[in-house]
């Protein structure tokens, strides 16, 4: 029984194989699901594809149309293999390109009608001719199309002139756009731009035009920007929004605060009408571009100038005031831009020639809020002022000039176009320097010598308190006060070199002197070192003196002082002259106290005489057991 039904069941299963393989292998055309809507003078695509075919990979494809008032009549309308193909009504769109097929791959193509006609409404017949062995299966599939009116409106409310907009300035583009259909239509709008700015991929360095979308409201009302803009628009700076305008337009307005010298080109505006198939895939069915004008900037670089006044070299006596201006040209009025002002100075009397010692510091800034703010000299806090004397005008004030102030003063100038408060992070459009004011201060003839001395005494020992005695001799009119500094470095070590014959080497610049104590000008000690107790005083009018308490080894070294000059100005304010002198030198050597000297013989002492007993005690038991052996030996 089971050797019969084995054979039947072999049978029935190669023909269920054979079915599904001959199912799987039917040829099926397929087209997108109708009916399908699209604007009349505009392009209709309709793809088109064939599987589960034999034969070539590269299939013929023909095109027929069944109009709805022809009563069913079937057109041909163009062939992939058929020249003479299409029928009198569209030959001569066919020839011209209008109405043409354009191929994917090998069976897959698309008829392309470039602008279509109302009377090109009806259902369309994507048709393969057979290459299979046998005939089954799908050859050919239908799509209904319904032309509807063109109702797309676009207009703009004002459009750009060939007159130069200042960089930084806000530009506002407003289009006006609507549709009206019987259908589910939707609406977007897109602001762009076209224009040089990228290098051709040629090598050659030619610029080639670019098309930019600025930013856009998608058919799903969503505001989307450019890729070369999504920063801009995240900083708020570029806008898009939609208004209500009158006969029931929408009315789409475009702002950029502040214009660039890349956004100089041709704008437009682009208005879309889409519809969602019922495949639910969003298709253009509508689109109209409008040119707004040409946008020419003149960039900021071309027209600002910064200068300062007085101009050239300005010579004070030390406590006049000191006035500078700047001023800031060039800058637009319609254009609202923040500014950061600062005077920067470079130079001091300190310098071996005024305005090229020294790294550049800021004096004094205004930000764009108009917040003033002092660079290392905060004293000038209260002792100056910078303020806004009019648009565009800033002023820099001292009231009490001093020494230091001397020196080469710029007002640089930070624009930030078209933004009034800049952020921190904002870069600024541009910075520019003004010519450099020299300023040179008149002191006084002043005078100054300075002499260091040990005063006589006993011997300085370890313990002992080291005095040392500096005299400062100021000669100049008008009060002054002196302010010295006690410094101290190592007593050089003779340094001997094996070519010189034990000759030693001066060895004083091995070691820098270091700062021990001050006694400011206004009577303020500083103590610069914590290894010992010091003080620091002042005797009479040139002497001054500086005293160690309980020396220790660390205190020798070579002493000198240091005198500075201060002189007042005619406000009582006291600034530091420049004149200063240098002592000279002064060795500090401390000796043994007398406890550390009788210590010494005693340690001799007992040296001594440990080495003298082990000495007896090895020569005496050494010529013992020399005769001990000598009686023990046999005779």
């Amino acid at each position: 029984m089971r050797t019969m039904m084995a054979p039947k069941m072999k049978t029935a299963l190669f023909v269920i194989v054979h079915w599904v393989f001959q199912y799987a292998m039917c040829r099926d055309v397929t087209l997108p699901t109708g009916p399908l809507f699209r604007v009349a003078g505009f392009r209709l695509s309709l793809p088109c594809q064939v599987s589960g075919y034999e034969g070539s990979r590269t299939q013929e494809f023909e095109w027929f149309l069944y109009r709805n008032d022809a009563g069913g009549k079937q057109i041909g309308v163009v062939s992939t293999r058929d020249k003479g193909f299409p029928y009198a009504p569209f030959q001569a769109r066919v020839r011209n390109g209008e109405v043409r097929i354009e191929r994917d791959s090998g069976d897959k193509v698309r008829l392309v009608i470039q602008r279509l006609r109302a009377e090109d409404e009806g259902k369309y017949e994507c048709y393969t001719p057979s290459t299979d062995s046998t005939y089954q299966g799908n050859y050919s599939a239908l799509v209904p199309v319904k032309v509807i009116p063109d109702s797309l409106q676009i207009s703009y409310i004002r459009s750009l002139t060939s007159q130069p907009v200042p960089e930084g300035s806000e530009l506002t583009l407003t289009c006006s756009s609507s549709i009206q259909s019987e259908q589910l239509t939707h609406l977007s709008i897109v602001f762009g731009k076209r224009g040089g700015g990228e290098r051709s991929d040629s090598g050659d360095g030619s610029e080639v035009s670019t098309v930019r979308e600025i930013i856009s409201i998608d058919k799903l009302l969503g505001v989307v920007p450019g890729r070369f803009y999504k920063k801009r628009y995240d900083d708020g700076e570029i806008t898009l929004e939609k208004r209500n305008g009158e006969g029931g337009q929408g009315l789409y307005v475009m702002k950029m605060k502040a214009v660039q010298p890349d956004d100089a080109g041709s704008y437009f505006c682009e208005a879309s009408q889409w519809i969602r198939d019922p495949d639910r895939m969003w298709q253009r069915i509508a689109q109209r571009t409008l040119d707004i004008g040409n946008l020419t900037i003149q960039q900021l670089a071309e027209s600002l100038g910064v200068t300062s006044s007085p101009r050239g070299e300005v010579t004070l006596q030390v406590g006049s005031p000191l006035i500078l201006t700047c001023e800031v040209l060039g800058l637009a009025s319609e254009v609202n831009s923040g500014l950061l002002v600062q005077w920067m100075k470079r130079g001091s009397v300190s310098s071996d020639a005024v305005g090229t010692g020294g790294v550049e510091v800021e004096v004094a800034r205004m930000s764009p809020d108009g917040t003033v703010s002092w660079g290392d000299d905060l004293s000038r806090a209260s002792g100056g002022s910078m303020e806004k004397v009019s648009e565009g005008k800033y002023s820099l004030k001292l009231f009490s000039a001093r020494p230091a102030d001397s020196g080469v003063y710029r007002c640089v100038v930070s624009v930030y176009a078209g933004r009034k408060n800049p952020s921190p992070s904002t870069p600024a459009t541009l910075t520019q320097r003004s010519e450099g004011v020299t300023v040179n201060l008149k002191t006084k003839d002043v005078l100054v010598s300075a002499v260091a001395r040990l005063p006589r005494g006993p011997l300085l020992k370890r313990g002992s308190t080291i005095t040392l005695i500096c005299n400062a001799t100021v000669t100049t009119t008008g009060p002054v006060q002196v302010q010295v500094q006690w410094l101290r470095r190592p007593i050089p070590e003779p340094v001997v070199t094996g070519n010189s014959g034990g000759a030693p080497l001066d060895a004083e610049l091995v070691a820098q002197p270091r700062l021990i104590a001050t006694l400011m000008y206004n009577g303020v000690s500083n103590i610069h070192v914590n290894d010992s107790e010091i003080s620091i005083d002042r005797l009479s009018a040139v002497s001054y003196r500086l005293r160690i308490h309980m020396a220790t080894v660390e205190n020798q070294g070579v002493y000198e002082c240091r005198a500075e000059v201060w002189g007042q100005d005619p406000h009582g304010g006291w600034y530091d002259t420049g004149a200063k002198a240098e002592s000279n030198e002064v060795t500090v050597y401390l000796y043994a106290r007398a406890a550390d000297l009788l210590l010494i013989p005693l340690v001799v002492g007992v040296s001594s005489a440990l080495f003298v007993g082990i000495f007896i005690i090895a020569t005496v038991t050494c010529c013992f057991m020399k005769r001990l052996a000598r009686q023990r030996a046999p005779k």
